[in-house]
Order: C-alpha cells, then structure tokens, then sequence
C-alpha cells in the first residue's frame, strides 16, 4: 500500500491570537490521531500558511495517486470553500476538497454540551444560533439545517442571527425575541474559535451566550472523517 494523501487543515485565520492557538492546538491534535500522515496547516485569509501556496508545495506522486486532500476547517460551504478553495486546487487534479464541517449532528451535540455549559434552556428562553454569516445561500441553508437539528434536540425553535453578514444579525435577532415576549435570550455561538466574531457575539445584548466550539475532540473527529471519506 503506498503512502496516504497528505492532509491540509485549512481554517479561515484570525489575529486573534488566543484564536490562532485553538486553531493551532486542533490541528497539532488531528496530525496527533494520524500517524504516518503528512498533516499541514493553512489558511483562506488574514494571515499564513496561505492555502494556495501549501497546495502547491505538496509533492506530486511518481504513480500520478492522490497527493493531498484539503479539509476546511470551516462550519459551512461558502465562498472560501466554493472559491477560495477549488481555485487552490484547479491546476492540481490530484489533490481534493471535501465537504465543510457542518452540518453534522456530532456539532450539534458539542452546541448542546457549550448550551449545558451556562445553565441550560429555561422556560421563557428563546435560543438564537449565531454563526459566522456568508453571502453565499448554501452556507446559509447548512447553518439553518443546523438551527433545525438543535431545535429538535432541545424541544423549541432556534433561530438565527449572524455575527456578520447575511440578515438578521444576531443583535437584531436578540432584540426581536425581546420584542416578542421572550423573558430570557440564549445565544449559541456557532463559531469555532475565540476572536473578533465571537466578542461581538458577547457584546449584542443576549443574557447568556455560550462558548466557541474549539477545542473539541468531536472536531478532531470530523476532520478526520472528512479526510478519510476522500
């Protein structure tokens, strides 16, 4: 059997430091679970290892077999994944991008854990899930299939409100669920790392707003099934 694909990690990039960390340590703990494997870190923006040249870097194989698999470390398919990414890739047919993170019910079980975190729902709540935001729909229609499954999980409806971006923003969303009677606002971070996004989250007025989702192990496990599937 010859040597496995190289796998890329390829996260968004933050200058966040504490974010750039997280993002740092998760990557070191999916290289940790494959041995044998040559594991690389890589961004879409703000700061390197950029994508591009880590893609390009990789060795092509003397057999013409899979050199590389690139594995976004990112919520949902948007822009970065549908463009950022395939252009990574489009002079190399021999190194693939697989699916986004999410949806997956395995991230749905971590939002519910961060949720237990500060106390759990109680009546009265509403629950608003905040992620990142793009402009592209399908990411928009994977962050409100995972607004559904969370919604099922915990017995009420979840709606959203985005860090940036796409409408409603999670300060608009938090303000409406006031409007309509709620007596407490739960807003659930559907955000990998800490940073930026995640500090705008804490300042848009919800009583309550959980943790990013890293560090996770269940992040460590879909990466790697998104590595093995390709």
């Amino acid at each position: 059997m010859g040597e496995p694909p190289a796998l890329v990690v390829c996260g968004h990039g933050t200058r966040d430091a504490q974010g750039r960390a997280v993002v740092a340590a998760t990557v070191e703990a999916v290289a940790a679970r494959l041995p044998g494997v040559a594991v690389h870190e890589a961004y879409v923006d703000v700061h390197g290892p950029e994508v591009d040249g880590v893609v390009a870097g990789l060795p092509p194989r003397p057999d013409g077999s899979r050199a590389g698999v690139v594995v976004p470390l990112l919520l949902a398919a948007g822009y970065h994944v549908r463009v950022d990414l395939a252009q990574a890739v489009q002079e190399r047919p021999d190194v693939v991008v697989t699916a986004a993170l999410g949806p997956d019910d395995r991230l749905v079980d971590l939002l519910l854990e961060r949720v237990e975190q500060v106390g759990g729902v109680h009546d009265g709540d509403a629950v608003v899930l905040a992620p990142a935001g793009s402009s592209d729909e399908r990411a928009q229609e994977a962050s409100a299939e995972t607004a559904r499954r969370l919604g099922e999980r915990l017995g009420r409806p979840v709606r959203l409100g985005y860090a940036a971006g796409p409408r409603p923003p999670a300060a608009c969303a938090v303000t409406t669920a006031r409007v309509e009677g709620a007596e407490r606002v739960l807003l659930v971070s559907y955000l990998l790392a800490p940073g930026f996004f995640q500090r705008r989250l804490e300042a848009c007025g919800a009583d309550v707003v959980t943790a990013p989702l890293l560090p996770d192990e269940r992040v460590v496990d879909v990466v790697l099934e998104r590595y093995r599937s390709a």
